[in-house]
């Protein structure tokens, strides 16, 4: 069978680009092992930000029990009395647009060339492009006593149905900090360990750790996790060591500390097609998104951004690339939304990333609650923040913590694709009271020190 894209892994990146070349008028194979759709709509994004806005909606006096919280998670997950989600919703939307659908573990055997194998079933297919597509799993560091206290990750975290009694969560970044609010949220004594979001905005990181902590959260922000001792707690928790040389000790350990496509990507074949792998997380594409000749490689595996919106975005530009249209892969206005309960957002260079390239940068910022949208929310916290090219008068970064960030960021994410000018983001009219409205005050206040 011959394709004009064999597409292996079928979540975001791999859907994305299938529905594009399909869109196209191409010919698509598209393979995976597991769940149709990754991990997004399963283990991670949707579980998730359900459970957040349950916990949410009980944090601020609604009638959200546990039990009405697992089920809408359940539903939305398409888990519904059964143990595993079902995927037949995206095999059904993939074979809709005429896409050929194989599940099975795929391996290159050579340029063009990819084997698709399931139970004894074996499928040889060719292709004019490959696009590697195959997501990432939770790492899991090599921690002394974890293999005898045994661990989730991200999809125990998400898919619970029993709450436990306590939970020490390893790793501040995003996942893990939405996991530690709706958790806490519901009553369990949590306690997560790391620096919280240390890639955001300073004022961010501290914004977060402080939502946490007013959501019931232990915040460990200064240590990080040296050894465990499998059930020697109370109530027989595993007691983790820390390297402030304080311990905390939790019934869970759950792990945030980043992903790893090594496994899939070892199994993969990469030497059949002239590409050295060493083990490693990622691997390393051109600005092209090519792995090697007709090649692309997108999504986690590349390790720009881990991100559904990202994947989906590099998915289709390796099909724009492959079928000839003229465009350059860019990353430069990337959204990053943390969604906890107020939530923070960022696109872009901090102040100091932009000094270390050395531009002229100046930062423009001002406080969330003494903005009209925060008296309104009744804010206690929070900011926002630019980040301008004092030479060539443009937006660089902007950060947002507080109610409506999420949403409000994407004016700035705009600026930054397009290079907008600030005198015409000042000239800007954003509606009142609103979050994107205090942004619009910042850019009108950098206008004019751009004068």
């Amino acid at each position: 069978m011959t394709f004009d894209f064999v597409v292996v892994g079928a979540g975001a990146s791999g859907e994305a680009a299938t529905h594009l070349a399909r869109g196209r008028g191409a010919s698509v194979a598209i393979i995976d092992r597991d769940l149709f759709g990754g991990s997004c709509p399963f283990w991670a994004c949707m579980p998730s930000k359900t459970l957040l806005h349950a916990a949410e909606v009980k944090a601020h006096g609604g009638d959200y029990p546990w039990p009405k919280a697992s089920d809408r998670r359940d539903y939305m997950i398409n888990r519904i009395k059964t143990d595993y989600p079902n995927d037949g919703s995206h095999v059904h939307a993939l074979e809709k647009v005429g896409a050929s659908v194989f599940r099975g573990t795929a391996k290159l055997a050579g340029p063009g060339k990819v084997v698709v194998t399931h139970e004894n079933t074996t499928h040889e297919l060719s292709a004019t492009n490959v696009i590697i597509a195959v997501g990432s799993v939770g790492k899991v560091p090599p921690l002394d006593g974890l293999a005898e206290a045994g661990y989730w990750t991200n999809v125990e975290a998400t898919s619970l149905r029993e709450l436990p009694a306590s939970i020490v969560i390893l790793g501040a970044g995003p996942s893990g900090i939405e996991i530690a609010q709706y958790l806490a949220r519901y009553g369990v004594r949590t306690t997560i360990v790391g620096r919280v979001n240390p890639t955001d905005h300073p004022k961010s990181s501290a914004f977060l750790a402080d939502v946490l902590r007013r959501s019931g959260v232990d915040v460990r922000d200064k240590a990080r996790a040296l050894r465990i001792r499998p059930g020697a707690g109370p109530q027989a928790e595993h007691v983790v060591e820390l390297s402030d040389g304080t311990s905390v000790s939790g019934a869970i350990i759950q792990l945030s500390v980043g992903r790893t496509s090594a496994k899939a990507l070892g199994r993969l074949g990469l030497d059949t097609i002239g590409v050295p792998y060493d083990g490693a997380d990622r691997i390393t594409v051109d600005d092209k998104l090519r792995l090697a000749d007709h090649v692309y490689a997108v999504g986690d595996p590349i390790g720009h951004e881990l991100s559904t919106h990202l994947g989906h975005y590099e998915g289709e530009m390796a099909v724009r690339i492959a079928l000839g249209d003229d465009v350059q892969v860019d990353f430069r206005a990337i959204p990053r939304v943390v969604y906890t309960d107020p939530e923070t957002a960022a696109v872009g260079l901090r102040l100091d990333q932009a000094q270390e390239t050395g531009i002229d940068a100046f930062e423009e910022t001002t406080g969330f609650p003494k903005s009209t949208k925060g008296y309104i929310v009744e804010a206690d916290s929070g900011h926002l923040a630019i980040v301008v090219d004092r030479k060539r008068k443009v937006l660089l970064g902007a950060f947002i913590a507080g109610q409506g960030a999420g949403e409000a960021i994407h004016a700035a994410v705009l600026a930054i694709k397009l290079g907008t000018p600030l005198d015409t983001l000042a000239q800007t009219v954003h509606a009142f009271p609103t979050t994107a409205r205090v942004l619009s005050g910042l850019f009108s206040a950098a206008a004019l020190k751009l004068r």
